[in-house]
């Protein structure tokens, strides 16, 4: 059986060409990338265009690289980046271009809905609770997906108007290719407006009456593993493929990146280093921390959840130390390699790069510690005003112990949001580590001494969602016979122990880490001029 698996990014798209007999084989893949358009008022949009012409070029590329006939193409399945809006018209036309999960211009509309009135851990605590009560989850941050859908109702009437389906990113795809206009349970989840109660699993008709959202915008729902359609012939001599192949519903990045690392038990907890990051738990049982900003997901399993506390920039701190930190070295890390066309040789190079240098300071990175919130923060606080800072600079500073300590700051970060996890559920003690970022071993050496577990790395941990994709299409397909035997497909190729002797100076950084945010908190108001 073979799965085209497209992992739609935040900047760049990859299709993989898995085949799955007794275990999943990748047989080639291809990459291309896209824009990311910030503003200065907080604003972040993409171009579909540019989404489908990416797309197009990553699929004809990997069918030709393979040489296989698109006719042995089973299906074809999505991982993609969640909590974007795109309203499209009745013909599936974009109104606007889309909002990116990282754009926060919905401040406004985030503190009518939610946070005024009488108050319980900042928000109206009538509204908090009706939204616990229906979805296990409360919309408490200004990059969710309903106040980007108000945000626009409010400032573009015009555009609303036209406005006939609110979809996520994958899901515009899916409209595209097959003219049906869906979202999978994840992304229905993800609005905060999914009635997630035992034997409901609908769209609450009370909550967008309260929060003012017109259900005749929101589609079917349907399951990760359902087939949404079937590829039309137009689309289908775009891509190269043939007409009539099952497109599958697919899976947002949260959803499928643990699937594909191999956590599918309860309890299996997963650390995901990509340009966002992340720590999940999968549990069985709705659990919410309002205050830190996690929340219990509907993920690709039926009857378990992703307990989730997410990071806005994580590898994309990396990205910003090869522009700004790196740069007069671009040769001796790139070798002269152009790299425009595949962040996975951003990420290799990359990598290679710093494990070398890295590895010339010392842990603890000379008393440095850097604060990786280039695009404000999220759990275990929402502050859109937070920044990133190196705290703690002497004249015996260079830059490779400044280098150091980016990778440190991500690694306290994901390890601020695993103890916050503990406070609520019971997470692993070997954490799953995967994301571009696993991709070096001194940085899974590095999150496996700052977290005090032990670190395991699958196969190609850049293309988990690839493979979560295409794992969860062969569900639906018939390839294999549960979620649960995907477990055993899935092993560990690296493993890393924390080392105890470098547990003191970890912990004093860590605990001046964990004071940089509200020592700071109103000073970064101030510098966005609040």
């Amino acid at each position: 059986m073979k799965i085209l698996a497209i992992d739609i990014g935040t900047t760049g798209v990859k299709t993989c060409l898995f085949e799955l007999g007794e275990t999943l084989r990748m047989l080639g893949s291809a990459s291309a990338g896209y824009g990311l358009y910030t503003f200065p008022d907080g604003g972040a949009e993409q171009h579909t265009e540019e989404w489908w012409e990416a797309m197009k070029q990553s699929i004809r590329e990997t069918v030709e690289n393979t040489g296989i006939s698109p006719e042995e193409i089973r299906g074809l399945s999505f991982c993609s980046q969640m909590q974007g809006l795109v309203l499209v018209d009745e013909e599936g036309n974009a109104v606007r271009n889309p909002m990116s999960y990282m754009d926060q211009r919905a401040e406004a509309e985030m503190q009518e809905g939610i946070a005024s009135g009488f108050k319980v851990a900042g928000m109206n605590a009538h509204r908090l609770l009706k939204s616990l009560r229906i979805t296990g989850a409360v919309s408490g941050s200004a990059k969710d997906p309903m106040w980007k859908y108000l945000w626009v109702k409010n400032h573009e009437p015009e555009a609303f108007a036209r406005a006939r389906w609110w979809l996520d990113v994958k899901e515009y795809l899916i409209g595209r290719l097959t003219g049906r206009f869906i979202m999978t349970e994840d992304s229905a989840f993800a609005t905060i407006l999914y009635d997630t109660r035992y034997g409901k699993k609908r769209w609450s008709e009370e909550l967008c009456q309260t929060f003012g959202v017109d259900t005749r915008h929101l589609p079917p729902v349907i399951r990760t593993t359902d087939v949404a359609g079937t590829l039309r012939e137009e689309q289908a001599l775009e891509l190269g493929l043939c007409p009539g192949t099952p497109v599958m519903g697919g899976g947002g990045d949260a959803s499928l990146i643990g699937i594909g690392a191999g956590c599918v038990n309860t309890g299996d907890t997963h650390i995901y280093c990509g340009t966002s990051g992340w720590v999940s738990t999968i549990v069985e049982k709705q659990s919410v921390d309002t205050e830190a900003m996690i929340a219990s997901i509907v993920g690709a399993q039926s009857g378990k959840y992703n307990y989730f506390a997410e990071m806005e920039t994580a590898g994309k701190c990396l990205e910003w130390v090869k522009d700004h930190l790196a740069l007069d070295e671009i040769g001796i890390y790139l070798e002269k390699m152009d790299i425009t066309g595949s962040h996975e040789h951003v990420y290799a190079s990359l990598y290679d790069y710093l494990s070398e240098v890295i590895e010339r300071a010392e842990p603890g990175a000379g008393g440095v510690v850097f604060t990786p919130w280039l695009h404000g923060n999220r759990c275990p606080f929402e502050d859109p005003n937070a920044a990133g800072m190196f705290f703690g600079l002497t004249l015996e500073t260079g830059k490779t112990e400044m280098i150091r300590a980016v990778v440190e700051g991500i690694c306290y970060h994901l390890r601020w949001m695993l103890e916050c996890q503990e406070k609520k559920v019971r997470t692993s003690e070997v954490l799953r580590f995967c994301g571009g970022g696993a991709l070096s071993p001194v940085t899974a050496q590095i999150l496996a001494d700052i977290t005090g577990r032990r670190v395991e790395v699958p196969d190609s941990p850049q293309n988990v969602g690839s493979v979560g994709a295409a794992l969860t299409a062969a569900v639906g397909l018939g390839g294999i016979g549960s979620m649960e035997e995907i477990a055993g497909l899935i092993p560990a190729k690296y493993s890393f122990e924390p080392r105890t002797e470098f547990e003191k100076v970890y912990q004093r950084n860590y605990v001046v880490f964990k004071a940089l945010h509200a020592s700071n908190k109103k000073l970064f108001a101030r510098l966005r001029g609040e």
